[in-house]
């Protein structure tokens, strides 16, 4: 039989959706096209993000999550509403039961406004689950052992750090410097250094391909276009592995500052736990070459990327559809958590 449970890991970047005996059946770009004359949307998903940065007067790109959040709610909804159609086939009489995966420091307004964004785009109910847990089950850690697990989820729009014992976090923080950030630096440091402006992708290219937060064995090289902010002509020029890794300095030095903290306030023997069971980092912007071993260095613990890194917070959402019949419908805070997975 056909399951009616979905679990979404809604994005900044992209958004992954699992169907309950199915696994993960859709991954596609957090973006929708729009006709501004018509207010009609064009585009959503992959083919909505081809048009960034190329579209016409009368169509915009947007992407209405920013920062882990929404922030552009009616934009989310009908996003949410076209991957919900897509994967359920078209109209359904038996609306689906929906989990969507939120960053741990999520405010109770910001919560409202996916739950409000899920039930408008056809769910059925709307449960939540922070991305630490979910990143963590999908990871394959158990996490209702009384033993100290860390993990690092460092996503397109926020990067949350959790110390998770017994299917609860002991201690959390969520910050607003991920994926997204580290383009912005990169576009921002070859402004600076090469008086040339890059769109957003071309800075994702350079992340991607050439970029590091730890010194690579072997620099290498990446030739990009831009634009000449002296002659407004476009210029091609290259750029080194090294100078990526001075412009994410900032902004991977914030994420370990992060980490620091998270481990200054968890009780000793968790700490002891976490040292001997290592760091645990998920989401794609762990991908970034030299992320473990950076972190490693700066706390002197093991630390492993997951494998899939990319679908570990929508493989951990669609194992809670498992415990969905005993979710607390809506909110799901710190304060309130249910023991789900115990």
């Amino acid at each position: 039989m056909f399951s009616r449970d979905i679990g979404i890991d809604l994005g900044t970047a992209s958004i992954l959706v699992f169907v309950k005996g199915k696994g993960i059946v859709l991954r596609e770009p957090s973006v929708v096209a729009v006709d501004k004359a018509t207010d009609k949307v064009l585009k959503v998903g992959l083919e909505a993000q081809k048009m960034l940065g190329r579209t016409p007067g009368n169509i915009i790109a947007i992407r209405p999550l920013r920062g882990g959040v929404i922030s552009d709610y009616e934009m989310t909804e009908r996003m949410i509403k076209s991957f919900i159609k897509r994967v359920m086939g078209g109209f359904s009489l038996v609306k689906p039961r929906v989990v969507i995966c939120v960053p741990s420091g999520i405010t109770e307004v910001e919560e409202r406004a996916v739950i409000d964004a899920g039930r408008q785009a056809g769910a059925r109910s709307v449960y939540l689950i922070e991305e630490p847990i979910a990143a963590a089950i999908g990871a394959g850690i158990d996490i209702a052992k009384p033993e100290g697990n860390m993990i690092i989820d460092i996503g397109g729009g926020t990067s949350d750090i959790a110390v998770i014992s017994l299917s609860n976090i002991v201690e959390s923080t969520s910050i607003k410097i991920a994926g997204d950030q580290f383009d912005e630096y990169i576009v921002k440091y070859i402004r600076r250094k090469h008086n040339v402006l890059i769109g957003e992708r071309t800075a994702e290219e350079l992340k991607i391909n050439i970029g590091c937060v730890y010194p690579r064995p072997e620099e290498i090289s990446m030739e990009i276009k831009g634009r000449c902010l002296m002659t407004g002509l476009p210029r091609i020029f290259t750029v080194t592995s090294n100078e990526i890794l001075e412009a994410l300095d900032e902004p991977a030095t914030r994420i370990v500052e992060a980490i620091h903290g998270v481990l200054e306030r968890t009780p000793p023997e968790l700490v002891g736990d976490i040292s001997t069971n290592g760091i645990v980092l998920t989401g794609g912007g762990s991908l970034v070459w030299g992320f473990d071993s950076l972190i490693q260095s700066k706390t002197g613990i093991e630390t492993r990327i997951a494998d899939d890194a990319v679908s570990c917070v929508a493989y951990g959402t669609g194992k809670a559809l498992e415990n969905v019949g005993s979710m607390q419908d809506g909110t799901i805070n710190l304060s309130r958590r249910r023991q789900m997975f115990s």
